[in-house]
């Protein structure tokens, strides 16, 4: 089997190990993300995948993705998503397993309340790694309604 096929239709598969994931994307204090796919690493036109770690006790500081949807699958831990909606700070508590969507230019942020990393798998419907670092949400705290 040939490595190039001469149609432009027919490309390789791409294999990114654990170990080659890299921390040179856009970054959010509190959080660190490792990219995997993207039009930099793989030269992908429309998905940027990766993974976020959160240290246990510690939570991310307030950001959204432009104009990106974001698929966010929980690996590890327990992390806690924090919106707000109608003025109000929404919180939806995760399990492994747990998939969350965050639409377009939601302002949010992943917290980590237990004694154990959390580790999320996400992917973004654009090849970029957009992200928009924000002020707090709700300085001197909100409201907080429990979802999920």
């Amino acid at each position: 089997m040939a490595d190039h096929q001469p149609d432009g239709w027919h490309q390789p598969l791409r294999h990114i190990r654990a170990a080659e994931l890299s921390g040179d994307t856009g970054q959010t204090p509190g959080m660190t993300r490792r990219e995997a796919i993207s039009a930099r690493t793989v030269g992908s036109s429309r998905v940027w995948m990766g993974q976020t770690h959160v240290a246990a006790g510690t939570s991310s500081g307030d950001h959204h993705h432009g104009d990106s949807e974001t698929a966010i699958h929980v690996v590890s831990g327990h992390p806690v998503f924090v919106f707000g909606q109608d003025g109000r700070e929404v919180r939806l508590a995760t399990d492994p397993g747990d998939y969350i969507f965050v639409p377009p230019f939601v302002p949010h942020r992943e917290e980590n309340p237990t004694d154990e990393e959390a580790v999320v798998v996400i992917a973004r419907s654009s090849q970029e790694a957009i992200v928009v670092n924000l002020p707090s949400l709700f300085p001197g705290g909100a409201d907080p309604v429990q979802a999920g």
